[in-house]
């Protein structure tokens, strides 16, 4: 409880930095002023073995007492190319560029552990803080760690966390095994022949073949997959035809696939050419598909979760802690788990009064600030625990 009630004492701080970088968003590998405003807060709180790595990212070194193992604790940093649809006085001052997937909020609760930490030193061993760039879809995470931020001194274990306005604030929970689904994604194209809309036969109809390969793609997860192996397979976007009056010669989709089953995820691509290949040499046309593995899944290091619920009931109470299902989304701190022992929890984030009940990425979306002090006091814990 001591950390708690500390991190709750510089709680307008974490509101301050938290508001501070809302209002100026960067996009992924972009972070530059966000970046440097770590580093001035860093150094403020009393933090000087600080380096810049990847660019935008920001590495810092808190060293214990005695030497020892190395923990890391991370943050993302970058924001959404969404409009900030909130009427508040922190809005995003960029026009289509919003914090909305609150790692406006994971960076200024870094920064609460940092000070905790600066406060509290381990007796042994150092931990290291990962500010990281450009986890919406761009690498950030397994680009550092090819940076070398698992190395130099080596990182025994990481904990990482995400708000989540689901969960009311004050509370935590934690998937034991999966956490965040493998995120993949694929550009299908179907190559017809265009003609006169009045004279079909003439043609080769691209939209009428899309429609069949539509169908059969939901069939793909539904009937070829094993239902307790959870899959998602979402078509987000068409494309085909530029007049009422003619058949399109071609139509363009993308979409993605969530697994949670690594065997699973790579026999996808497989059965999606075998059934589209099928579907178009029956109609006497072509395809073309490019598929893409982005994020692994992030599966939790099962001997880790516990650690998690001695922190939280170290810092916020018996009962605060909750074991929950894995989500379908994507998280690139899985690059981090595939390497090292790692483990990821959700800070609940929830305030009906304070409108904050908006899911992420949702162009209203905010947080409960109260809960900032709750995700600092918690990381510093873990990490004083771990070691």
């Amino acid at each position: 409880m001591q950390l708690l009630e500390e991190a709750k004492q510089f709680g307008k701080d974490l509101t301050a930095w938290r508001r501070h970088m809302h209002r100026n968003p960067e996009l992924g590998f972009e972070e530059q002023q966000t970046s440097a405003f770590v580093i001035e807060k860093l150094h403020e709180i009393g933090c000087t073995d600080v380096k810049r790595v990847a660019k935008t990212g920001v590495i810092a070194m808190l060293h214990g007492d005695k030497p020892g193992k190395t923990v890391a604790l991370r943050a993302d940093m970058d924001a959404l190319p969404i409009l900030d649809e909130k009427d508040v006085d922190y809005k995003s001052m960029k026009d289509g560029i919003a914090h909305l997937c609150g790692h406006d909020g994971h960076t200024a609760i870094l920064l609460g552990a940092a000070k905790l930490l600066m406060k509290h030193p381990p007796q042994y061993g150092s931990v290291k803080l990962i500010f990281q760039p450009a986890e919406e879809g761009l690498f950030g995470a397994e680009t550092l760690i090819k940076h070398g931020v698992l190395t130099n001194p080596d990182v025994s274990a990481i904990a990482g966390l995400h708000v989540n306005p689901d969960v009311p604030t004050g509370q935590v929970t934690c998937s034991e095994r999966e956490v965040c689904a493998a995120a993949d994604f694929f550009n299908l194209e179907i190559i017809g022949e265009g003609g006169h809309a009045a004279h079909p036969h003439r043609a080769k109809d691209s939209i009428t073949i899309t429609a069949e390969v539509i169908s059969a793609l939901q069939q793909l997860v539904s009937r070829e997959i094993d239902p307790l192996a959870p899959t998602v397979m979402t078509i987000g976007q068409i494309h085909g035809g530029t007049a009422d009056n003619a058949i399109a010669p071609r139509v363009k989709m993308g979409g993605t696939v969530r697994t949670l089953d690594n065997e699973v995820r790579y026999m996808i691509e497989e059965k999606m050419n075998r059934l589209v290949k099928g579907i178009t040499e029956a109609f006497g046309v072509q395809y073309s598909l490019e598929y893409n593995y982005f994020y692994p899944a992030l599966l939790n290091e099962t001997a880790l979760v516990p650690t998690v619920k001695k922190a939280v009931s170290k810092t916020l109470g018996e009962e605060r802690f909750h074991i929950a299902k894995p989500s379908m989304g994507g998280e690139d701190f899985s690059f981090y788990a595939n390497e090292i022992p790692g483990v990821f929890f959700r800070l609940g984030v929830r305030n009906e009064q304070k409108q904050a009940v908006y899911p992420l990425h949702h162009p209203k979306f905010d947080l409960d600030e109260n809960a900032l002090p709750n995700g600092s006091a918690i990381l510093a814990q873990w990490a004083l625990d771990h070691l």
